[in-house]
């Protein structure tokens, strides 16, 4: 089955949106809120999830923790693109690779715990080939829409979402220890994984996994995020945009930005532009009208790059390392 040919249910839609709130929610809960049984709400999962359609994955949230989030652009030439959106895909410290622009541009995330390691990462751990014409690399200042949040998955009504939403992380001291390491390793593959198995990773008993986790989250160090094509949510044109916008209007473009239904991210970086948006239309059709229209309208806006998707070889799942 190609993921990138199947279109979800409403059925299957509500499950997913019921992911994006908690990914970790009991399945007992998620069929009571959608008015299914617990074994409904298991099977379509299970089918889902054997079909590599959804995925549930925990991650460390370096925001929490201080970290520096970078957003890399590797330009090369197409006979090389996809060999090295491979490799940058295969590194536990990356997520959200692209390959954009025809197949010749390359996109990916990466988060870094220090400084050092923000300079270990561009100055010697990214590609080096002489296939490779230009990279560039672009500090994320702010964010003002993440793909967690992004209201393309959303299917359920306000009272439905309230009854799924976790307490708000708290704004408490968190440290990380070199033990945690097992439990992240765990959940970066599969963010249901059960106490019993991440027991037996770390070495913990099942009380003490479960206090763990509950104290990540509660911190915000750890979340969860969904794992899913958009397209299998009817969004089949994705692109990336580069933006130069008037500095006094920064914000206002950027808020405004994260208000469009088509977009699940938007940051303000450094570089020669300072707004980087994900977008997600319906078709191309949509896309160019997305642009000539409401893009078009923000006249901060001074110049606009755009860069389609052509192949996503990873979304979210990084593994980020763990201060030492």
């Amino acid at each position: 089955m190609k993921t990138d040919t199947v279109t979800l249910d409403e059925a299957d839609r509500a499950l997913v949106h019921a992911l994006q709130i908690d990914g970790r929610a009991p399945l007992r809960l998620i069929g009571q809120v959608l008015g299914v049984s617990e074994n409904t709400v298991a099977r379509r999962y299970r089918r889902l999830r054997t079909a590599g359609i959804l995925r549930v994955v925990g991650t460390l949230n370096g925001a929490r923790l201080g970290y520096n989030a970078w957003t890399i652009r590797l330009r090369c030439t197409p006979d090389a693109a996809t060999a090295i959106a491979k490799a940058l895909a295969a590194r536990s410290d990356t997520s959200y690779v692209y390959l954009l622009s025809g197949g010749t541009e390359i996109s990916c995330s990466v988060q870094t715990p220090t400084t050092d390691d923000s300079e270990a990462l561009l100055l010697h751990k990214l590609p080096r080939t002489s296939r490779i014409t230009d990279i560039s690399a672009h500090l994320l200042l702010d964010n003002y829409a993440l793909p967690n949040s992004w209201a393309g998955a959303a299917q359920l009504t306000p009272e439905q979402a309230a009854l799924l939403t976790p307490p708000p992380a708290e704004t408490t001291d968190v440290s990380l220890e070199p033990a945690d390491r097992p439990l992240f390793d765990l959940l970066s593959q599969n963010g249901r994984v059960s106490h019993i198995e991440l027991a037996s990773a770390t070495g913990w008993s099942e009380s003490t996994v479960r206090r763990r986790l509950t104290d990540l989250r509660r911190s915000g160090a750890l979340t969860f995020l969904i794992d899913v094509p958009p397209a299998a949510l009817g969004f089949r044109a994705e692109a990336r945009l580069w933006m130069a916008v008037r500095s006094s209007r920064l914000t206002a473009v950027a808020s405004a930005l994260a208000d469009h239904p088509e977009v699940s991210l938007v940051a303000h970086t450094t570089g020669s532009t300072n707004l980087l948006a994900a977008v997600n239309c319906k078709d191309s059709l949509n896309l160019s009208r997305y642009l000539a229209e409401r893009i078009a309208s923000l006249d901060a806006i001074h110049t606009l790059e755009t860069a389609p998707v052509i192949r996503t070889m990873k979304r979210a799942g990084a593994l980020l390392p763990l201060k030492h």
